[in-house]
């Protein structure tokens, strides 16, 4: 779909405004024609006797002996320069305005005699013929006829300016809906320390009250999500103590070929609940409105190392990852704990979900712009299907492509980095690589 077209389709102020000039000259062009067309049919039933009468009296001034006069239709002509008169007989052939063509309702079909072009009383109306056989014709003068060619052109502008300030002040009334709108976006991207804000006029008609309508669902929302938060916290919180000692009373069950299986099992299992309970209390942490971060001078390349080597120890594949390190790679002002936590969420992605391809996965560190930092990790898997890749930074959220939660997580691993991400006053972005997944960091220095 062509871009004007698409914004003709999704634009309101768009559509008032073809509807606005389209309505003008729809009115302008009924008024008129409509005008016209009764003063035509009023002049055809009042005005015709009066211009019989009136064209008879001009005849008998120009024939007053019963034959025409040229001096007389000249002086007349001269006193009523709007009129012309043509006279044909056997005695007397005179034009008044020999220079201008036959009136517009006759044809010459070439031997001399008129044909009438419109109504047949046309010739009762502009035509007298003298006692001595010579025919008088009148007709209009158009060249006298003060013609003002510009009136119309100054009736059009005034008619587009009428439209245009109509439109105007429609928009001007509209205008509430951007505020709407960009405080709609803001609740749904989780923002709602702003509410939607009109000025005081306008907060009672029908958009102020959409907008009040619309406050009061963003304050219901955020009520609603931080009873869930809250509920969240006392949950984890609660079950650490429980999941520490279940972990303890493991560790204590006695070493045996029979038993060392399960006491594995079962330490990975809890070992998995502390990650997750963990990072639900990230996660929360980062999700309020007061993220505290404590920030410190980071080599991000030292930081990359050390948490590729970290992970050695639960994914032995991970020694294989590739490093790259761009040219001028800055130090930065990070939270080496939540940026260690970052990054170790990424690399463990895509070894869970490109661990079985022919290349390794890679993390690249470079320059972003003349105070930035970007991390991007790239596996080589099979990738996500588009239309689940914004949904990928979601919480709890895992697509359907993820066989098992060993191998698709919770969903709370890319949530996290996104969190980490804004913390820092950064962005995260995600996009299929073909193959595998890219998941692009950039954090200001």
């Amino acid at each position: 779909m062509s871009e004007p077209r698409r914004r003709w389709r999704h634009s309101i102020k768009l559509r008032l405004l073809c509807v606005f000039l389209l309505l003008a000259f729809l009115v302008a062009f009924i008024f008129v024609g409509g005008a016209q067309k009764a003063f035509t049919l009023g002049w055809k039933e009042a005005g015709r006797p009066l211009l019989m009468d009136y064209v008879t009296r001009l005849a008998n001034d120009v024939a007053a002996q019963g034959r025409p006069d040229v001096d007389k239709a000249r002086a007349l002509v001269e006193r009523l320069p709007i009129i012309t008169i043509d006279i044909t007989g056997p005695a007397v052939q005179w034009r008044s305005h020999p220079d201008l063509p036959r009136p517009h309702w006759r044809r010459d079909r070439g031997d001399g005699a008129g044909d009438w072009n419109d109504d047949a009383d046309w010739q009762a109306l502009t035509q007298r013929r003298t006692a001595d056989g010579h025919l008088i014709e009148f007709g209009l003068n158009d060249a006298a006829i003060e013609r003002r060619p510009r009136l119309f052109l100054f009736a059009l502008v005034a008619l587009l300016a009428i439209t245009t300030l109509a439109f105007l002040y429609v928009r001007r009334l509209l205008r509430p809906l951007d505020a709407i709108r960009a405080g709609a976006m803001r609740f749904g991207a989780g923002d709602f320390s702003q509410p939607i804000e009109l000025p005081p006029r306008r907060q009672r008609d029908e958009l102020g009250e959409l907008a009040d309508t619309v406050n009061t669902m963003g304050q219901d929302i955020e009520q609603m999500l931080q009873a869930q938060r809250a509920l969240l916290l006392a949950i984890s919180h609660e079950l650490r103590s429980p999941l520490t000692r279940a972990r303890l009373n493991t560790e204590l069950l006695p070493e045996s070929p029979e038993v060392n299986p399960q006491r594995e099992a079962l330490l990975r299992d809890l070992g998995e609940m502390a990650r997750l309970i963990s990072d639900l209390l990230e996660s929360e942490r980062l999700a309020g409105r007061h993220a505290a971060l404590h920030r410190e001078p980071t080599e991000p390349a030292t930081l990359a190392r050390e948490v590729i080597d970290e992970l050695v120890a639960s994914h032995p594949s991970a020694r294989h990852i590739a490093l790259h390190l761009g040219a001028d790679v800055p130090g930065a002002s990070l939270d080496r704990v939540r940026v260690r936590l970052l990054l170790r969420n990424l690399l463990d992605n895509a070894l869970r979900h490109g661990g079985g391809a022919d290349t390794p996965p890679e993390l690249r560190l470079e320059a972003a712009g003349a105070d930035g930092l970007r991390f991007v990790v790239r596996d080589h898997g099979p990738g996500v299907p588009e239309e689940q890749i914004a949904h990928l930074a979601q919480a709890f959220y895992r697509p359907d492509s993820a066989r098992t939660r060993e191998a698709g997580g919770v969903g709370l691993g890319l949530y996290l980095c996104r969190l980490v991400a804004q913390a820092h006053g950064g962005r995260l972005e995600i996009r299929n690589a073909h193959p595998g997944l890219a998941v692009s960091v950039t954090l200001p220095r």
